[in-house]
């Protein structure tokens, strides 16, 4: 009788055991947006639905911005020149202004020398570091013209990037502007999905998330190697009272399809 009773509640745990099913979604879905206003001069409409390469599939015209480029790389050019000849005439002047400044001490003491003499020395001496110090200056300044230019042209290097859309080993998912359409900040422009694996939700009651991640994942019946890879432990806000729980898996060839998944102890049971 009580190894009757045992087999009874055994088959009614099978049989009333909870099962969910779930879409097989790409691992990652990303939203791309704009970094920055412009043209949309080039869609690739073509590539809907296939994996992307190095090939750009969304192309912001940048012309502007490659023509203030090219400027901005001559200037940094001529100015890191014009920097190189300062500290060049810097060095003379330091130079100079060492031998000025003996001649100066000598010629102060020297009683044959008339005081209007003395006088043009030192003026010319004066003279001699104003120069120096004003070269001092333009070199400082130069070198954060430089400073603000290199700036410039990396800002400028970046925007040329966010203009030419890529996604290597991403399929394209969906489009959501057109060739000729002038786009600003955080306009979406397309969707991408990361199809390297297949992610599957589901969302559990409260009793069964405290050892879900210990469980075995049945696939439509079948046993797999799989684990709860994530588990949110807070309540989900539009699934109440239940506990989003997420399993990694192998890429599918189709993805979108509805599956069965049990989870079930070591010995098969719930």
């Amino acid at each position: 009788m009580k190894i009757f009773l045992s087999l009874f509640f055994l088959s009614s745990t099978l049989l009333f055991s909870k099962v969910y099913y779930s879409k097989v979604e790409p691992y990652e879905l990303r939203t791309i947006s704009a970094n920055i206003a412009g043209l949309v001069e080039y869609v690739d409409e073509e590539s809907l639905g296939k994996k992307l390469d190095t090939t750009p599939y969304v192309i912001i015209d940048s012309e502007l911005d490659r023509d203030e480029l090219a400027y901005t790389k001559e200037k940094i050019a001529n100015l890191k020149e014009t920097l190189e000849l300062n500290t060049q005439m810097l060095q003379n002047l330091q130079d100079s202004l060492i031998k000025k400044r003996e001649n100066y001490k000598r010629v102060e003491v020297l009683k044959i020398k008339s005081q209007i003499e003395k006088d043009k020395e030192f003026h010319d001496l004066i003279t001699s570091e104003n120069t120096y110090i004003g070269t001092q200056k333009e070199i400082v300044s130069l070198k954060t013209q430089i400073a603000d230019l290199e700036l410039r042209k990396a800002q400028l290097i970046r925007s040329i990037k966010d203009k030419t859309l890529t996604a290597k080993g991403f399929v394209l998912y969906s489009l959501a502007v057109r060739e000729g359409q002038v786009v600003t900040m955080a306009t979406p422009l397309a969707k991408v999905a990361d199809v390297s694996k297949g992610l599957l939700t589901i969302y559990l009651d409260e009793e069964d998330v405290e050892e879900a991640q210990e469980k075995t994942v049945y696939i439509n019946g079948e046993k797999t190697n799989y684990k709860i890879s994530r588990l949110l432990r807070i309540a989900d806000s539009t699934n109440i009272s239940k506990y989003m729980a997420q399993i990694v898996i192998a890429s599918p060839k189709v993805f979108s399809k509805l599956v069965k998944i049990e989870l079930k102890g070591a010995e098969g049971e719930k």
